[in-house]
C-alpha cells in the first residue's frame, strides 16, 4: 500500500467501505469471499486496504485494546509500535517533569503512538518520520485518538532535527531491519549516539531501547529503565536532562491487565546477593529486574541467596510477597538425568508440566517429548513445574509447585 492508496481510506467512500469490513469475516477462511464480495461495490484497490486495516486492528487490539478499532497501521508500523500502557506510563513522567503544555519533539515517530500518549497527557509536539506511508498513518492517529491536541507529523529525517524551542526530545531509533531484531546500538537507525546527541541539544530526552543494551551503553548522568508488561520484558528507555531521576537504574513492572497497580524497583544495595544452597522456596525475579540488574534487591527482600552466583534464581526458606518475582515451593532438587526426571513424574502421576529453565542447554521442546509429554494431556490433574539449572557445573532439576495468591505478577 502506497500514501495514495492509504489516504483513500481516509475519505468519506473509504471511511464506509472500512466500516462495512469491519463488520465482515475476514478470518482466513473467509476472506476471499469478503474480498469478492466487497469489489462488487468498490474498488479493489480501496477494498484490499480496508480489509489490511481491519486484520491488522484485530492483531493491534493486544496492544492499543479499544483504541485499535480507530487507528491506522502498517504491519511494520504496528510492530514497532509501543504498546499503549507503556506509552501512556512514559508520557505520565513527560508531564509530571516537564509541566503541562511543554512541546516535546519526537524523532522517529512511527505510527504515533508515544506522540498521541503524550498530547492526551497534554503535551503538544511535533512528530518526525522518514517513512512518507508511516508519516501519514500517524497523522492519522492524531486525528483519530487526539484531535483537539497541538501536535503534528511531519516527513523528514530525524538526523536533521533542530531541537531548538522544545523542552524535551523522545526519539524511538529504528531497531530492525529486514533480517530482524538489530542488537548493536551502533546499528540502530540512526544509530544510537547520534541519537543521544540530538537528544542532548534539549533540556531533557528520552530514547527508547532494546532491552538487551548493555549497562556500559548507557551514557553518564542518564537514567536506564527497563519496563515489563505483565511479566514480559518489552523494552527499555533512557531518561536524559531534566527527564532523568536519582538513580542510575530501575525496573517498572506495568499489570497485563486493567486494574493491576505498576511496581518500580531501584537500587538498594552495592553489595551482591549471597550464595547459599536451596531453601524452601525458589524465586524468579521478573526479566526487567534482571536485565536492570537489581537481582541483588529481590534477594535481599526475600531474606534469600543465589544458588549458583551466575544464574538469577533466587532461593530462601521463608515465603515473602514481592511484585518483583514469581514464587514456587520446591518440592525435590534432583541431579539432573531425563531418566530418573521420568521415573519421579511418573511416580507423582503428573499430568500437566510446565518446565522452565535458566542456565541449562537443554532443549524444552526435546524434553517435553523424552517425557512422554509431547502436547498430550495425560489423564490426571497432578500438575507439576520442572525448573532446569545448575550449581557450579552441576546440572539439577526442581521440582515445585507455584504459589498463587502469594506473589504479584
Amino acid at each position: 500500500m502506497d500514501v495514495g492508496g492509504f489516504e483513500a481510506l481516509l475519505t468519506d467512500r473509504g471511511r464506509a467501505v472500512l466500516a462495512e469490513a469491519a463488520t465482515a469475516d475476514t478470518g482466513e477462511g473467509a476472506l476471499l469471499a469478503t474480498a469478492t464480495r466487497l469489489r462488487e461495490r468498490h474498488p479493489p484497490e480501496l477494498v484490499a486496504a480496508a480489509l489490511t486495516q481491519v486484520r491488522l486492528r484485530v492483531r493491534a487490539r493486544a496492544k492499543f485494546g479499544a483504541d485499535a478499532d480507530r487507528m491506522y497501521f502498517t504491519p511494520a508500523g504496528l510492530e514497532q509500535a509501543t504498546r499503549a500502557v507503556v506509552a501512556d506510563h512514559r508520557a505520565a513522567r513527560f508531564a509530571a517533569r516537564l509541566g503541562a503544555g511543554a512541546a516535546v519533539l519526537e524523532l522517529c515517530c512511527g505510527i504515533g503512538a508515544d506522540l498521541v500518549a503524550r498530547a492526551r497527557a497534554g503535551l503538544p509536539g511535533t512528530g518526525i518520520e522518514r517513512d512518507p506511508l508511516t508519516a501519514a498513518v500517524a497523522r492519522a492517529n492524531v486525528a483519530a485518538l487526539a484531535p483537539a491536541a497541538p501536535a503534528s507529523v511531519r516527513e523528514g529525517d530525524a538526523t536533521a532535527a533542530d531541537p531548538a524551542g522544545y523542552a524535551a526530545v523522545f526519539a524511538d531509533p529504528g531497531r530492525r531491519t529486514a533480517r530482524g531484531r538489530v542488537f548493536d546500538p551502533r546499528a540502530y537507525e540512526p544509530p544510537l549516539d547520534v541519537v543521544l546527541a540530538l537528544a542532548g541539544r534539549a533540556p531533557a530526552g528520552c530514547v527508547k531501547v532494546a532491552p538487551g543494551l548493555p549497562h556500559e551503553a548507557v551514557p553518564e548522568g542518564a537514567e536506564a529503565e527497563w519496563i515489563s508488561v505483565g511479566g514480559e520484558v518489552k523494552e527499555a528507555a533512557l531518561w536524559l536532562g531534566g527527564l532523568a531521576g536519582p538513580v542510575a537504574r530501575r525496573a517498572t513492572l506495568l499489570p497485563g491487565a486493567p486494574g493491576g497497580a505498576p511496581a518500580t524497583l531501584v537500587p538498594a544495595t552495592a553489595e551482591p546477593p549471597p550464595v547459599r544452597g536451596w531453601g524452601r522456596y525458589l524465586y524468579e525475579p521478573d526479566g526487567a529486574v534482571i536485565r536492570a540488574g537489581l537481582v541483588a534487591e529481590v534477594a535481599a527482600a526475600v531474606d534469600g541467596g543465589l544458588a549458583d552466583p551466575r544464574i538469577a534464581y533466587v532461593t530462601g526458606d521463608a515465603l515473602a510477597a514481592t511484585p518483583f518475582a514469581a514464587a514456587y515451593e520446591i518440592e525435590d532438587v534432583l541431579p539432573f538425568s531425563v531418566k530418573r526426571l521420568r521415573g519421579e513424574l511418573r511416580r507423582r502421576g503428573t499430568s500437566v508440566l510446565t518446565i522452565k529453565k535458566r542456565g541449562s542447554a537443554v532443549d524444552i521442546e526435546r524434553l517435553r517429548r523424552d517425557l512422554g509429554f509431547g502436547g498430550r494431556r495425560r489423564p490426571g490433574d497432578a500438575e507439576m513445574t520442572v525448573v532446569l539449572t545448575r550449581v557450579g557445573e552441576a546440572p539439577v532439576a526442581l521440582l515445585a509447585q507455584p504459589v498463587s495468591g502469594r506473589n504479584v505478577r
